[in-house]
């Protein structure tokens, strides 16, 4: 196994416990405040469904195009279409949907501390700094891209 297939899986193992055991773990330890009574926590699903479904089409696009989607690799064609056609970033709108949905199924008031987290370090660094990147290879491309199409929705 190559050490880039290494990384690629060491990195998604990291993502996995940021996104599923530690909004778990904390709503088990720590349940500040239950937001969604039993039932309507079962609601959750619904969100979770659709995010894991963005995310799998936005994938997709991806592969199809030749692209790549880790933040630490080069982009070899600038998405516009698919998912691209209505939000710059679908793979994280994908991720916050899902984790929003988590929340809805945990159903306290810790659970929701991190789809917050995660849309405040998307928006305010990890899609910056990528839009950043992509101006510098795409350009004026790029430039229209975002001015026709919105960072999320």
């Amino acid at each position: 196994m190559s050490r880039t297939k290494d990384r690629r899986s060491s990195s998604g193992i990291v993502e996995l416990v940021i996104l599923i055991a530690l909004p778990v773990l904390l709503h088990r330890l720590i349940p500040v405040k239950a937001l969604i009574p039993a039932p309507y926590t079962y609601l959750g699903f619904v969100p979770m469904l659709l995010g894991l479904a963005l995310m799998i089409r936005t994938a997709q696009s991806f592969r199809k195009a030749g692209a790549r989607y880790q933040l630490q690799r080069e982009s070899a064609a600038l998405m516009t279409s698919g998912p691209f056609g209505f939000s710059r970033n679908p793979m994280y709108l994908g991720m916050l949907i899902w984790l929003v949905g988590l929340a809805v199924l945990l159903g306290s008031l810790t659970a929701f501390f991190f789809p917050i987290l995660f849309f405040l370090l998307a928006n305010l660094v990890l899609i910056p700094t990528e839009e950043r990147r992509m101006e510098q290879l795409f350009g004026e491309q790029f430039i229209e891209y975002r001015r026709d199409v919105r960072r999320w929705v």
